[in-house]
């Protein structure tokens, strides 16, 4: 089987222990979980699994001497199911605090979007009452000013669609911070 062309463009790169920065939880979850399983015996699934790092992974790791910009601002944050379940939250937290954000984590779980599950006819309405549980009214009583942080893809759509409200990536705050 021939191998794809990315692999011939991104394979050195991994196989030097390049890291390897993703912004969405579920992709990064991919390469650290599923990924050697898939490919048990390739050098190069297992090196990726090593170096990739969701954003706030790597600049907790790998940039912990970096100093960020202070964002004085109060957020109300909603972790991704898979950065739950695979990867470090607290390195999430320990951004948000050397931001100088005031932040919440909110105690919500799973948003409901879950992939497309909440996009499908027959699951939609679940799919609300899952986010109408906690997150949804979280978000729509929270200030105007208030940031409203998500990375997972499932997660911004349930907080958009559902509220009005536009959400941001960690790796946004931190780049308009810049």
């Amino acid at each position: 089987m021939a191998l794809p062309d990315y692999y011939y463009t991104i394979g050195p790169e991994i196989g030097s222990g390049t890291p390897m920065v993703g912004l969405e939880p579920a992709c990064v979850s991919t390469f650290r979980d599923e990924l050697t399983d898939l490919f048990p015996r390739d050098r190069t699934a297992k090196k990726l699994k090593e170096n990739a790092f969701l954003f706030s992974e790597f600049l907790d790791r790998r940039c912990g001497d970096f100093r960020l910009p202070h964002v004085k601002k109060k957020a109300l944050t909603q972790i991704h199911r898979h950065h739950y379940a695979l990867l470090d939250v607290e390195a999430e937290k320990k951004v948000m605090g050397r931001l100088g954000l005031e932040y919440e984590v909110m105690p919500s779980g799973c948003c409901g979007m879950a992939g497309s599950f909440g996009f499908e006819s027959g699951k939609y309405d679940v799919s609300m009452k899952a986010g109408e549980r906690v997150l949804l009214p979280k978000v729509s009583a929270a200030d105007r000013d208030c940031l409203i942080l998500a990375d997972g893809f499932s997660c911004r759509e349930q907080i958009e669609q559902g509220t009005g409200r536009k959400t941001s990536r960690l790796a946004e705050i931190v780049a308009t911070a810049l």
